[in-house]
Order: structure tokens, then sequence, then C-alpha cells
């Protein structure tokens, strides 16, 4: 058979369409004028330079800039421990109710987003009213919605593993916290790691949730603030902060499969020879 060329076309005619907006936008954020529609040379005017209106010194897209990236690591510290050691109990629970709570945890997976978005509006609005609006509903509310994509990750790294590395470590005389902390967390690691840098990819991305629960300009995320201004003349620094958003979610995500890749390297030949080696 001949190959597929028709096919090749299509995907590389669809990866042009999806590249070009965002190419061109982050093209507009290096314009030394003021125009998003018109080149006008090259400059890093908008990122840092222009002492008014680029996002270095315009303190709303400053402050944006701030609290995304303080809402992304909240919720990398708090949700990636929680949802390994969620998977680590998913995982092992085979009683009744385990195919149910199972199920639920990977819920919010295929919930609308604008659905859980203002379930936990409502939640933070009337039963939790004592927390409120604001940075702690927004951390909760991404470490909500991150914890399934954490468990998904671990888990799929336990599967791998398999039980018979615990049962080696535990016939060598290793007590369960030993087991757990010299044996299965080494050999978790590439998956937590994973873990920890797509929550904050997740998280630095989110738009609904953030919105929903943020409770005034001092909780306003860069989405949250892109949104607000692209309709409302903005100059070339709405581009800066998209393009500066753009890159820390990629080196997120390409960190991600690094650590991954290098924290995996020659353990999953023979898992069973580590665990001995480690409990030596």
């Amino acid at each position: 058979m001949r190959r597929p060329r028709g096919l090749a076309v299509m995907t590389w005619v669809y990866v042009v369409w999806s590249l070009l907006p965002v190419l061109l936008a982050i093209r507009f954020a290096f314009n030394s004028g003021r125009s998003r529609t018109s080149l006008q040379g090259f400059s890093l005017r908008w990122f840092w330079k222009d002492p008014v209106l680029s996002v270095r010194h315009d303190p709303t897209l400053w402050s944006a800039l701030q609290h995304s990236l303080i809402l992304a690591a909240l919720c990398m510290l708090i949700a990636t421990p929680l949802g390994t050691a969620l998977a680590l109990g998913l995982q092992r629970w085979r009683g009744r109710g385990s195919g149910a709570v199972n199920v639920l945890m990977l819920l919010p997976l295929v919930t609308p987003e604008l659905v859980f978005a203002v379930g936990m509006f409502l939640l933070f609005t009337t039963a939790f009213g004592f927390i409120g609006l604001g940075t702690p509903a927004q951390v909760i509310g991404h470490v909500t919605f991150c914890l399934s994509w954490v468990v998904l990750i671990v888990r799929g790294r336990l599967v791998t593993i398999g039980r018979d590395v615990e049962e080696a470590a535990a016939d060598l005389g290793a007590p369960p916290w030993e087991v757990l902390r010299r044996v299965l967390l080494p050999l978790l690691s590439p998956a937590v790691a994973a873990g920890f840098l797509v929550c904050f990819a997740l998280s630095i991305d989110d738009f609904v949730v953030a919105q929903y629960l943020a409770s005034g300009s001092d909780t306003t995320t860069v989405p949250m603030r892109i949104y607000a201004q692209a309709r409302n003349a903005p100059t070339p620094a709405l581009n800066a902060l998209a393009t500066i958003m753009l890159v820390v979610s990629l080196a997120a995500l390409v960190l991600a499969w690094v650590v991954f890749r290098w924290l995996s390297r020659g353990r999953s030949a023979s898992i069973d020879e580590f665990a001995v080696g480690a409990l030596k």
C-alpha cells in the first residue's frame, strides 16, 4: 500500500492552523509600538523596558502574574502529597465501596469545568461561608481538580511496579514504613515529579475555577486579567503577559517529561534488584 500522504498533509495543516494564532500573539508581544495589528519593529518594551505599561511596571499585570505563580506553587505543594497518598490507598483497597470511591476520585476529570466551578462557588458561599471567596478558596478549588491527575499518574506507575517489590522487601525483614520510604517512594518518584509539575501547569492556566472563586483585584490571575482586558483596546503588554504564561506552562510540561525520563531510567528493567539494593 502507498504511504498515506493525504493524512500527513491534513495533520500538518491542522498543526499550522492551531499554532498560527499563538505565534501571531507572541510576535506582537515584541512589537515596538502600541499596535496589536501592524508590525512596528522588534522590542522588549512590553516585558520590562516601558516604565509604565510593561508587565514588570504595570501593577495590575504584575500582581496577576505573582498571584498565578503563588496559586500554582501552593497547588503543587498540597495536591502532590495528597494525590500520592490517595493513589497508594486506592490501589491497595479491595474492600466494599472501593469501586465507587475509584469512580468518584476520577469524576473531576470528566466533569465540565464550569459545573465544577459553580459547585465550588456555591460551597464557599453557603456551607463553608466562614472560608469565603478569595485565595484560600482558589487554592482548595485548584487542589481539588488537580488531585485526580496526580492520582491517575501515580496509579499508572504503581501498576507497572506491581506488588512483587513490596513482598520482596517484606521477605527481607523490612517493616511497612521502611518498604514505603526506602523502596516504594523511590520507585514512584518519576510519577510524583510528573504529577508535581502537571499540577503547576494545570493551576497556572486555569480560568473558570479561579474566576468563580476570586474575591477582588488582589485575587486576579493572569487568565482572568487577559480575559478582562482583551476587549478594551489593550496594549501589547497583554500579549507579553500571555507569552510569559505560555513559556512557563511549556517549561513545566517539558521539565515534567525530562524529570520523569531521568528518574525512571534503568529502574523498570529490574525492580526486584532495586528493592534488594535499597534495603541493604
